[in-house]
């Protein structure tokens, strides 16, 4: 499940292997492994704005996760319960996940950004039996535990309340699981659910074997990740599938220290001091994250920035960030793409030669993907269609809980189907269109909007943009472009007029908006994806 040591991307595809075992599991993978070669070694680095980091290692890690796997056996959790893990980044996060997977239950991540009604859906959802949280996600529990039939038990993080258990007392008071289960590949380990962009969202669950899958994807986005010094930071939330998966586990299989940070709104001040101050070298930013650091101004010569790496993945990156990045940080930011169903699948990686400007690059070893039509049938280069991924394959899910319907819905023969568009080129890089929803058909052509935001993003006054379809009597629909300025930018008919301008200068007659509408702020999942149909309900 490793990449094999090769000089050339072709090499790469032609030598993969999988080599998955088939007592895989989880947990032991990213901490008992590690512990019992070098259990000295650092595993996890919080970083505080006050300066007093802490660590923890492989070693304490193994011991407290399985305490912690001791004590939900002994609350009466079974194999396949589920565990709802509701925490911001930090050790106790990845002790909950690594403890739930020794004893073969399901981790189910959530974020602590969510309300109190999304909470209440995912949990009832799921059916989920524990939920491990801290005060804050507390106060949101209170507000629906009454609506929670199944849940049993909540574990409290770094506080005491009546009527929780204490998650300190816990791995305190139960020795370490001797008899942890044994699991293969396809035994169920974490269920994620979709961002729900489209619609309610739905909870993918996936194997053991995910983990595996991530990482051919992690070592040609990271190349030779586990280099001495090499150290793993991501502003994305851990209970996102691309700050579990893209950065934190296969981080933790390869032994390389992942830094966690407290959980904020997004400051790109801050997130230039994390990187410098603890020496992070491999990051995970996603594109919305990449566009608020742009205007950060010397980043280099006011920061000690270590980076080697940088990975990048969640919307379209677009050119302005690729080439900012290139000049202002000196790095290459290797895109790639997924979805929480079937993440990693395609990825750009500058020192495999496989890096282009607007691309999300080329399918990584181990994975088949293709642009394919209505029918399954694969598109040839240049011909735009759906993004597919083929299966078998170990990153897939298993299917979605309790909802076989929309699980079958998802395939195309053995073609699973992302809802994506997009279109291959010559040289085999993908190009991302947008969600199928999310294209606009104006006068005949079909407009993604990604690259008219990526347009409008080189605009001095834009911060961030969103494009979608307006219904138009005449055109079917027209761009809407959805506008954040930059601070010290107001909006005035002459800025309106010369943004407008600047898409339709730089792309075409028939791309260019023609509605604006500037915002304070864009709707986002959690995830940092822009909420299109939001956009779209504004009119």
């Amino acid at each position: 499940m490793l990449l094999p040591s090769r000089e050339t991307y072709e090499e790469l595809v032609r030598d993969f292997a999988w080599n998955i075992p088939a007592d895989f599991n989880m947990g032991r993978a990213v901490s008992d492994d590690w512990a019992q070669r070098d259990p000295e070694r650092v595993c996890l680095e919080h970083f505080s704005p006050d300066g007093d980091h802490i660590n923890l290692t492989y070693g304490q890690l193994s011991d407290r996760s399985s305490r912690l796997a001791a004590a939900f056996v002994a609350l009466g959790v079974q194999r396949a319960s589920r565990i709802a893990i509701l925490l911001p980044q930090g050790f106790e996060t990845v002790i909950s996940h690594v403890a739930a997977y020794k004893i073969g239950a399901v981790a189910l991540p959530l974020a602590l950004l969510f309300g109190a009604d999304a909470i209440e859906y995912r949990l009832n959802d799921s059916g989920a039996e524990v939920v491990v949280t801290n005060r804050f996600g507390l106060a949101k529990l209170k507000d629906v535990r009454g609506s929670l039939p199944a849940l049993k038990h909540i574990i409290l993080v770094g506080d005491e309340d009546d009527g929780v258990l204490n998650f300190d007392d816990l791995i305190a008071t139960h020795p370490p699981l001797v008899a942890q289960a044994e699991t293969g590949p396809d035994d169920p380990a974490l269920m994620i659910y979709t961002s729900g962009t489209t619609g309610p969202p739905k909870g993918a669950l996936h194997g053991h074997r995910v983990l595996a899958g991530h990482m051919p994807g992690i070592q040609f986005a990271h190349p030779d990740l586990g280099l001495d010094g090499d150290k793993m930071w991501t502003p994305a939330d851990w209970a996102w599938a691309g700050g579990l998966l893209n950065c934190l586990l296969p981080a933790l299989l390869l032994g390389v220290p992942v830094v966690s940070s407290p959980g904020q709104k997004f400051d790109p001040e801050m997130a230039f001091r994390i990187m410098a101050e603890m020496g992070v070298r491999n990051a995970f930013i996603p594109p919305t994250a990449l566009r608020l650091l742009r205007p950060v101004e010397n980043p280099l010569a006011r920061f000690d920035l270590r980076l080697r790496t940088i990975g990048s993945a969640g919307e379209s990156l677009g050119r302005e960030t690729y080439e900012w990045a290139r000049s202002t940080l000196g790095i290459t930011v290797n895109e790639f793409y997924g979805q929480t169903e079937c993440n990693f699948v395609l990825s750009a990686s500058a020192r495999y030669g496989v890096t282009k400007s607007g691309s999300m690059g080329k399918p990584v070893p181990g994975h088949r993907v293709a642009i394919i039509n209505e029918k399954g049938e694969v598109l040839p280069a240049g011909v735009a269609g759906q993004v597919a991924v083929a299966r078998p394959d170990p990153v897939m899910f298993l299917g979605y809980w309790n909802n076989e319907a929309a699980t079958e819905k998802k395939f195309i023969g053995d073609w699973m189907t992302t809802g994506d568009q997009g279109v291959m080129d010559e040289e085999g890089y993908f190009e991302f269109f947008g969600r199928d929803d999310d294209v606009i058909t104006s006068s005949g052509y079909r407009i993604g909007p990604g690259e008219i935001e990526d347009c409008l993003l080189g605009h001095p006054a834009v911060r961030l943009a969103a494009a979608v379809g307006k219904p138009d009597p005449l055109r079917t629909e027209i761009v809407k472009a959805f506008v954040v300025l930059k601070d010290g930018y107001e909006e005035t008919p002459d800025l309106t007029g010369e943004i407008r301008d600047w898409v339709k200068h730089r792309l075409s007659m028939h791309e260019y908006p023609r509605e604006i509408e500037f915002l304070e702020a864009l709707p986002m999942t959690t995830t940092g994806k822009i909420i299109r149909r939001e956009l779209r309900a504004r009119g």
